[in-house]
């Protein structure tokens, strides 16, 4: 993303030699970007952070912008609409212009459409066998230029043109001590607010909240105005519209709590309708911890840590500053191991060894001499010494929390001997909680081998967020307050599959959401049984709601593609595979069997504009165009690239040669450092000869799609020239 920001900066500088009408400066930069994202210094990062898109964003001023938040169960659909007007170039010219979206929490794309006059643009999620897609399309048309930076580029758009955009995503809600909560990226940036009163600029918010059960929902904080609109059982709508002098400057937050005094949820039903990939019905079952303070499993922990080559650096450091946060949070009463893989296995003990402020001085020393990256990388055999070790703990509940960024031969063979080693030991039998880092680990083998061993999946794809990420599944995963879950819907019901291997633990830092179908009629009311730390019998009584005001495919369509996805990849299932591409096009989610392309569409026209468009390379109305979205699949690992111990890494998008277009424009004319835009050019010069003109074009296509930097038909008289 450093090309990204460093773009960014330049039109942000080069701005700063513009004189507004009046004789006004133009908007002064933010803190700390003087320093400049390559001119050294620790601040490096942060100031490039500041010059990534922090709303949606298409770099040129902004008219109008809705925001729509609906929040249901634990996930949040989100659709942002939006206005912009491209006035960086000439009405004579045309540029590309790039639109990027930071999604929060998770977030997986949804959808787009955008028009721009004549033209309208839309995703579309295909099969991968549909070879309709045109291969020539360029590698930056769109997709991911990193996790949760959704971007599409639009070709040739005319200057002064309107660019209209839908955006949809959805994203998870955070949930923490018996609150959800949603953040959505929603800061502008001060260079695309309008001139002040050449338009007005309207905002506006809505929201709602859908908690699916019959308890009451509390308003914990908003960071907008929002006003109730209304509340409809347990549905509430909230909205926020107003006249403002600037785009938010701030991200949208809101959050809420369900109220519950102890462990409570209920089972939401839906029939099947005639587009659905199954003819069964379909379930949910949502279980809250509640906001007493139940008693937390005593653990016995073993960290099974990837310290092969490709973990050098970065990725290593931030698993060790997690490691020594984790180790501190674990309790007296519990065990614990480290072991530590590549070609070979080190353990920190023969043995488990009793919290105390001894054994964890001893192994965060361990830690400090042994985390080392090098050489290959090994799952089978820390697993079953991990599994071992864990034979000998009474009275705990056992626990493993493997981390890897590689992905080996025998994942099948593993995921077999591991379920059957668990079934063996029953109701004793281990969890196995995974994580995933960077791209090159097959992370369907991880969610499967998680599902196995009633454990918890997360990841991490960018260095950044790996410290955070685990902490947070450490603490979900640690945090058992009732285990060994069992429903009683089979007895009732004709047919009963959920979409895991197993039905996980239930963890006082999440609530736990297990879906899947069925045939036949439920009862009223369900009970789902289990055992507290002190190994009591729980019974939780689950009341059956037939829900129409929840669209229970879409809310949880992303969990079920990932499921089953891991499913079909362990067991080679044609026909699981062939469930994933529905669920996938029905919901426009891409997955590992599908493609998200962005489909391009004319209006009809007369002769004389599609005379104009064959000049410009355009297809005629009756010849949409496919162009193929990239990044937006995880793959089923890497093993060349582990076993080259190539460090992982999501990648960055090839920067566009920006600079070897500056240094271009710098030598066509003397004034046009000092103008930055076509009207002025002509002005200082009172000519323009071919070689600027098409110079400038470049500057401005390449400018328009990265940042917008003022220089613009606002700032210049006569821009109808």
């Amino acid at each position: 993303m450093e090309g990204f920001a460093r773009a960014v900066e330049d039109g942000l500088k080069l701005s700063k030699r513009l004189v507004l009408p009046g004789g006004l400066p133009p908007p002064r930069p933010l803190a700390g970007m003087d320093r400049g994202v390559g001119g050294g210094g620790g601040g490096d990062a942060s100031v490039a952070a500041l010059l990534l898109p922090s709303a949606p964003m298409a770099y040129a001023v902004m008219k109008e912008v809705d925001l729509s938040v609906d929040c249901a169960l634990g996930e949040a659909a989100v659709t942002v609409r939006a206005r912009w007007w491209l006035h960086c170039i000439t009405r004579s010219r045309d540029c590309d212009v790039r639109i990027v979206v930071p999604m929060g929490g998770q977030g997986s794309i949804l959808g787009a459409e955008v028009t721009v006059g004549r033209r309208s643009y839309n995703t579309q999620v295909i099969e991968v066998e549909d070879h309709t897609t045109e291969n020539a399309a360029k590698a930056d048309s769109g997709g991911l230029l990193k996790p949760q930076l959704f971007y599409l580029t639009i070709s040739q758009i005319e200057g002064g043109a309107d660019i209209s955009a839908t955006i949809r995503w959805s994203q998870k809600l955070h949930y923490d001590n018996g609150r959800f909560s949603v953040d959505i990226p929603f800061r502008f940036p001060y260079y695309v607010n309008p001139l002040p009163k050449v338009f007005m600029k309207r905002e506006k918010i809505q929201l709602t909240v859908n908690s699916g059960f019959s308890k009451e929902v509390l308003l914990q904080g908003t960071s907008h105005p929002l006003k109730e609109k209304g509340r409809q059982g347990e549905k509430l709508s909230f909205q926020h519209e107003a006249t403002v002098e600037n785009w938010s400057s701030k991200d949208f937050n809101f959050s809420y709590s369900v109220y519950s005094g102890d462990l409570s949820g209920g089972v939401l039903v839906q029939p099947s309708t005639l587009r659905d990939y199954d003819d069964r019905d379909r379930f949910c079952i949502f279980l809250l911890p509640g906001g007493g303070n139940r008693k937390v499993f005593r653990k016995a922990v073993v960290f099974v840590i990837d310290t092969s080559g490709s973990m050098q650096g970065h990725p290593l450091e931030n698993v060790k500053n997690a490691m020594s946060t984790a180790l501190s949070e674990l309790t007296e009463g519990d065990y614990f191991n480290i072991i530590t893989f590549n070609d070979e296995l080190h353990s920190f003990s023969s043995c488990l060894e009793k919290v105390n402020e001894k054994s964890i001085a001893s192994a965060l020393d361990w830690i400090n001499l042994n985390f080392v990256a090098g050489g290959g990388t090994d799952i089978m055999h820390p697993l079953n010494e991990a599994m071992a070790s864990l034979s000998s703990a009474h009275d705990v509940l056992p626990q493993i929390f493997l981390m890897t960024d590689g992905s080996v031969d025998d994942e099948h063979n593993i995921c077999q001997t591991v379920k059957t080693e668990l079934i063996s030991r029953g109701s004793k039998s281990p969890r196995i909680s995974t994580f995933g880092l960077g791209l090159y680990c097959n992370h369907y083998f991880l969610r499967m081998l998680a599902s196995i061993g009633r454990g918890h999946y997360d990841a991490a794809f960018e260095t950044g967020s790996i410290e955070s990420q685990v902490l947070r599944w450490f603490r979900k995963a640690s945090s058992t307050i009732v285990a060994n879950i069992s429903i009683d819907a089979t007895a009732h019901l004709d047919e009963f599959e959920i979409d895991s291997e197993y039905i996980p633990d239930i963890s006082a830092k999440s609530p736990l959401c297990i879906s899947g179908k069925y045939q036949g009629k439920f009862p009223d009311m369900v009970t789902a049984k289990g055992y507290l730390a002190d190994m009591r019998e729980i019974s939780i009584e689950l009341k059956v709601q037939h829900i129409k005001d929840i669209p229970l495919d879409k809310v949880l369509a992303a969990q079920q593609i990932g499921l089953l996805t891991a499913k079909a990849w362990l067991s080679s299932d044609k026909q699981l595979e062939r469930k994933v591409v529905k669920l996938s096009i029905q919901n426009s989610i891409p997955s590992e069997y599908t493609s998200m392309v962005l489909l391009q569409t004319l209006e009809k026209v007369d002769a004389a504009q599609k005379v104009k468009q064959k000049l410009k390379g355009h297809k005629g109305p009756d010849e949409p165009r496919r162009i193929p979205l990239q990044c937006l699949k995880l793959g089923f690992g890497d093993r060349a690239a582990t076993r080259e111990n190539l460090v992982t890494g999501f990648g960055d998008v090839k920067p566009l040669e920006t600079f070897e277009i500056l240094n271009k424009a710098a030598g066509c004319c003397s004034r046009l450092a000092d103008c930055l835009c076509c009207m002025c050019c002509i002005k200082a010069c009172n000519k323009m000869n071919d070689q600027c003109a098409i110079v400038m074009t470049q500057v401005c296509a390449a400018f328009a799609c990265l940042g917008c930097y003022e220089c613009c038909a606002e700032l210049c008289s006569g821009s109808d020239s």
